[in-house]
């Protein structure tokens, strides 16, 4: 029922060139890897990420970000930025930060401070509209090419165990022939403020073409469910994550105020759903209110994912507002791909 998930989606943005046929996933020589050398558990995984995923050496960029703030300034993530810019090519599409902490600049996630850059307008009033990204819902293979962004993600890097245990899902999305039998799963839940997507929930049903059923729940979370590819609530908390199987490549968020936090305490932080086993995930870092441009669109997020792209694509081509949100996963998990 692909026709069925794409009567959701809202019109694509045209890019502005045509980009030449390409693999249909973000390949390892067009990604570019952020290791921060203040950071030993950055420069761990960067360069476990690197062998494994065949990053070149060229594609690693050193910097420096002494005591791991949480958040940055505008001046101090503008030199990081420059810094970073800097020693990257017109290869590059896409930029990896290999590590948890820095994830906000300001009121913005880094993720979107980097590739849509800082915005001081938007923390005087973090509750209303965000900047539109050129990017949404496109079929883009060349965001760099094509809108001069290069879009970005964190590799949590702060617990090595579900580092490594994250690259290799990421890596066996990619590898399987043929991608499992899998759900879709959104939750409709009691909370009303926070299931303002739930009207582009696609229809329960078989994803024509794909081995995809998605499905529709009302509840408080998700239980006893071994096939989760997605899963999308609107809920401050989800629950029920321990009885939850996801399949490699799995995508996963939940609409809340503060779920890109990532070291905070007073939501749950995006950080849960990697260590439940998916293998990336979006959440806001300020008070976005709850518009549903500042989600991931649950039709857009899908139906990308399953078109072939990589997970890094797919999230972002399915938020309308992306600059209070952080971007967190294994980038190149592309279970479509082929």
């Amino acid at each position: 029922m692909l026709a069925v998930a794409l009567a959701f989606l809202p019109a694509a943005h045209p890019a502005r060139a045509q980009s030449p046929r390409l693999p249909t996933a973000l390949q390892p020589p067009q990604l570019a890897v952020i290791v921060n050398d203040d950071d030993p558990d950055s420069v761990a995984i960067a360069e476990q990420y690197r062998a494994r995923r065949a990053i070149p050496e060229e594609n690693i960029v050193h910097v420096r970000i002494p005591g791991k703030p949480r958040k940055m300034d505008a001046a101090q993530f503008a030199r990081l930025k420059q810094e970073i810019d800097s020693r990257l090519t017109s290869r590059i599409q896409a930029v990896l930060m290999a590590w948890t902490a820095p994830y906000a600049v300001e009121c913005q996630g880094i993720t979107a401070a980097y590739t849509l850059g800082f915005d001081p307008a938007l923390c005087s009033k973090p509750c209303g509209p965000g900047k539109p990204s050129p990017y949404f819902n496109t079929p883009s293979r060349q965001p760099y090419t094509d809108f001069g962004m290069r879009i970005s993600m964190l590799l949590p890097a702060s617990e090595r165990e579900l580092a490594t245990a994250l690259i290799a899902r990421g890596i066996a999305a990619t590898a399987q022939a043929k991608p499992p039998r899998a759900g879709a799963y959104y939750v409709l839940t009691p909370d009303k403020a926070r299931n303002s997507r739930a009207p582009f929930f696609p229809r329960p049903g078989m994803l024509k073409g794909k081995d995809v059923e998605m499905r529709v729940i009302q509840g408080a979370a998700l239980e006893n469910a071994d096939d989760v590819l997605v899963y999308q609530i609107g809920a401050a908390t989800v629950g029920k994550l321990d009885t939850v199987h996801f399949v490699p490549g799995a995508l996963a968020d939940h609409l809340t105020s503060l779920g890109g936090d990532l070291l905070g305490s007073t939501q749950m932080s995006s950080l849960r759903w990697l260590e439940a086993g998916a293998t990336a995930s979006y959440g806001a870092v300020s008070e976005p209110c709850n518009y549903w441009q500042k989600f991931p669109h649950p039709a857009v997020l899908l139906s990308r994912y399953v078109r072939g792209d990589s997970a890094i694509e797919a999230y972002w081509k399915s938020v309308a507002w992306p600059a209070q949100g952080v971007f967190i996963g294994e980038p190149l998990a592309a279970p479509y791909h082929n």
